[in-house]
């Protein structure tokens, strides 16, 4: 078994050790594990594949930068995640992205897809859409959510579309429980605000 095959076996922490000790390979390994979900998370807040790529990268280059700053009392993914997400909300509010493509997205199921069979708009509202308002309905989503502030996308994409916990998002995004539960009621009242005229 080779070294890189024996680093594959172990957890997170004795990788990251290793990584904290200038293991190269260790790295690369930690990078093996998290560069889809880190490339995956960035891609849902700039819905643009290149950005996301070099955003990704860039999360990366600053966990190597700090890796020896990482405290084992956390998830490392949950730290790497918190990195990750903050260079996004970086690049966000560096650009004042309004609207975005979701043209070119990777997954087989859209974000907006998976938003809209998550966040609720009222009883029966899937079940009385045909295929071209379901469509329509996916697209005002994206636009509605491209419109939040990106403070509020970074949660409602945590927990709509990674499915993560409200402890789980106050960890990676670095903020009291109170302040991602907030958020959220405010990201889908802002939501259900905006795509109200589809409702009538």
């Amino acid at each position: 078994m080779s070294i890189q095959d024996e680093l594959g076996t172990l957890p997170d922490a004795d990788v990251v050790r290793l990584a904290q000790q200038g293991r190269e390979l260790a790295f690369r390994e930690l990078v093996r594990r998290y560069e889809r979900p880190v490339f995956s998370l960035v891609f849902r807040m700039v819905r643009d594949r290149e950005t996301a790529e070099d955003l990704a990268q860039d999360a990366f280059i600053k966990v190597l930068n700090h890796i020896d700053k990482y405290s084992p009392e956390f998830k490392f993914s949950s730290w790497l995640f918190k990195i990750a997400n903050n260079v996004a909300i970086d690049h966000l509010r560096r650009r004042r992205i309004e609207t975005i493509s979701m043209d070119g997205n990777p997954n087989a199921t859209t974000a907006a897809e998976v938003e809209a069979s998550t966040i609720e708009l009222g009883t029966d509202q899937e079940s009385a859409l045909d295929e071209l308002e379901a469509k329509e309905l996916g697209s005002a989503i994206e636009r509605a959510i491209a419109s939040l502030r990106p403070e509020y996308r970074a949660c409602i994409m945590l927990r709509h579309v990674e499915g993560r916990s409200y402890e789980e998002i106050a960890a990676t995004l670095d903020l009291p429980l109170g302040t991602v539960k907030t958020y959220i009621h405010r990201a889908r009242h802002e939501l259900r605000k905006a795509l109200e005229p589809l409702r009538q």
